[in-house]
């Protein structure tokens, strides 16, 4: 039988070609299992020992393992993770016939602390992203990327991977490959559709500067200085330098637009299942964390909407 390193393999190789997993979460995963057999065959003092049977991995190793994580302070959120990547490498060995059953199943998830997503004001984001220089064609490149982000809800992986045929200025539209491969159509607004416009021909002088040795950008809707893709890495720190910009103190990462975006389309009376599909959620609970209203809020609208809620003016 195949000892438990070469099962690790078998399954992230099932990931990669059957499931059609990210890199992001191939790495992810990776990581969790290899930590996870670094536990297994690692002693107290250091040394190794072997690796242990694989029928003898219960729901008891597994709490060990997590009470271990504990005990290096790890996050609750980094804890579920580890724990999500077991448990779904333990339903893999057991449809594998290698297990009877799933053990992890019998191991609960921490309870986890649920904060608000941070999001901007109306005006604190239009600030931000009528913040480029757009008399230069990097400026022009960064006005659309952040007019882009706050217009579609989109992921910042999911805007580096962009190409040119996957979006249409005239038809405020574009094609996004999201989690799983999965494709979706997103729309996006006037603002959007002129920053693209305007950043088209910069995007033809970008590409005229590349000079790498590596693969050219071939149809990349976003270019960097270079001439090459731009990166997750280059869209945040795009987002970082005009932050820092602005005299207002914002504590903003290219997530936040995505929040941003959700926050408002849902304060301004969107369906969430509507906005669900803009973001390319699996699930709508996942969607739900965005229905956060605040209480200044919540009394404005419970004295527009509801019959006493009114403050009749000129009585005690």
């Amino acid at each position: 039988m195949a000892s438990l390193a070469e099962w690790i393999d078998r399954y992230l190789k099932h990931l990669r070609l059957q499931r059609n997993a990210s890199e992001h979460t191939l790495r992810n995963y990776a990581s969790d299992l290899s930590q996870f057999y670094d536990y297994l065959t690692g002693g107290p003092d250091g040394t190794k020992r072997p690796e242990p049977e694989l029928h003898q991995l219960d729901h008891i190793t597994i709490r060990e393992f997590l009470g271990e994580l504990y005990r290096r302070r790890n996050r609750k959120s980094s804890v579920a993770r580890k724990l999500a990547t077991i448990r779904s490498f333990m339903k893999y060995l057991s449809a594998e016939g290698v297990l009877p059953a799933n053990p992890a199943r019998n191991v609960s998830s921490p309870r986890q602390e649920r904060p608000l997503p941070e999001h901007l004001a109306l005006a604190s984001v239009t600030e931000l992203v009528e913040s480029p220089d757009c008399t230069t064609d990097l400026g022009k490149r960064d006005r659309a990327v952040l007019e882009l982000l706050y217009a579609t809800g989109i992921r910042v992986s999911e805007l580096a991977g962009l190409d040119l045929g996957d979006i249409d200025p005239g038809a405020s539209y574009l094609r996004v490959v999201g989690k799983g491969r999965k494709e979706r159509i997103v729309p996006f607004g006037e603002k959007a559709g002129e920053a693209l416009r305007v950043h088209l021909p910069a995007r033809g002088r970008l590409e005229q500067r590349f000079h790498g040795s590596g693969k050219r950008p071939g149809n990349a809707l976003f270019l960097n200085a270079r001439g090459g893709r731009l990166t997750t890495r280059g869209v945040a720190l795009i987002v970082d330098r005009h932050v820092r910009r602005l005299a207002s103190r914002l504590r903003v990462h290219p997530h936040t637009l995505r929040h941003t975006f959700a926050t408002h389309m849902l304060n301004a009376g969107a369906d969430l299942r509507a906005i669900q599909e803009l973001l390319g959620h699996e699930s709508l609970s996942t969607t739900q964390k965005y229905t956060h209203i605040s209480t200044a809020q919540l009394v404005r609208i419970h004295r527009q909407h509801h019959p006493r809620g009114r403050i009749s003016k000129g009585r005690s």
